[in-house]
């Protein structure tokens, strides 16, 4: 697929944008079946896009052949219903064999992480994706977040880069992304796509509609898609009743619950989808289970997201 075709399917998303967990047998391998199954719920379930393997997919904790595995599953399991996304990151050779091993797979696209570890300068951010760019067909997203901020100039040099279709934002630096959407809108002709990457996303969704940016990512629709396409719903029709009711019965508890431990951000997600009956096992280390007492007040609080949805309180 070239990249006119992939951003023309996530430039208006019907639903969500949704970005599966990996699924672990009891064993601690990946269970492709549970996978497909999980991927296949999703897309059921009102996803715009799948985005395998990518920070919510545990991407950092998969070897090689186990991505590989995951992105062909979930190109099978949605049937070119709605593109595939895939993760590539780590450092520049790495990210290029993943970006390959995802082409290799069937994905419609790429999603580039930051480089591992190391806080490189602008030139060097810029080789780095403009190198993740060239090895494959596969149209680019790139992930501004931690170690990888790009200034105005660098973020139009890569709008600029055959392949390179846009930007999703992990940092939520606005008077920065402001810039970079000014500058991209001047200098480089055409379209170019925006995300909010923020974890939870739904909580700073109106602050980034507010800059143009429209497309977000929502790790809640893992285990709530109900919640969390009637609050894509609510925004995309301006129903701002229910975006508040959501925002400060749901959005904001699950938020202050998330920030009860770290990495919750993908384990707490997890177990949310095990709770909705899928046996996705647990997260890999580094990551770690959260406690029984926080999975208790999540259960809670997707039953409170659910009423709220009915009308209760």
């Amino acid at each position: 697929m070239t990249p006119a075709p992939l951003a023309a399917r996530l430039r208006d998303p019907s639903g969500p944008l949704f970005f599966p967990v990996t699924a672990y047998g009891p064993d601690g391998t990946v269970d492709l079946d549970v996978y497909r199954a999980h991927v296949r719920r999703g897309v059921a379930d009102g996803a715009a896009a799948v985005f395998a393997c990518c920070g919510t997919g545990e991407f950092h904790a998969l070897l090689p052949e186990e991505f590989g595995a995951c992105v062909r599953a979930a190109v099978e399991a949605t049937g070119g219903r709605v593109p595939v996304v895939a993760g590539a990151g780590y450092g520049t050779a790495l990210a290029v064999r993943y970006a390959r091993l995802a082409e290799d797979a069937g994905a419609d696209g790429l999603l580039a992480m930051p480089p591992y570890l190391v806080h490189a300068p602008q030139e060097g951010l810029l080789r780095h994706y403009r190198e993740i760019a060239a090895a494959t067909a596969l149209p680019v997203i790139v992930y501004q977040r931690d170690n990888a901020v790009l200034t105005p100039a660098t973020a139009v040099a890569l709008a600029r880069t055959d392949g390179v279709v846009g930007l999703k934002d992990g940092l939520g630096d606005l008077d920065l992304l402001q810039r970079i959407v000014s500058a991209v809108r001047t200098e480089v002709p055409g379209d170019f796509l925006y995300f909010n990457g923020l974890p939870t996303a739904e909580q700073t969704q109106l602050a980034y509609r507010a800059l143009g940016i429209t497309l977000y990512s929502s790790a809640v629709f893992c285990f709530a898609p109900e919640i969390a396409v009637a609050f894509h719903r609510a925004l995309a029709d301006g129903d701002q009743d229910t975006v508040r009711r959501l925002l400060d019965g749901f959005y904001r508890p699950f938020v202050e619950l998330r920030a009860q431990g770290r990495g919750y951000a993908v384990a707490l997600v997890k177990a949310g989808v095990r709770l909705r009956g899928q046996d996705v096992g647990e997260v890999r280390p580094p990551l770690h289970e959260p406690s029984e007492d926080h999975v208790e007040r999540l259960a809670r609080l997707i039953e409170r997201g659910h009423a709220l949805l009915e009308g209760g309180a």
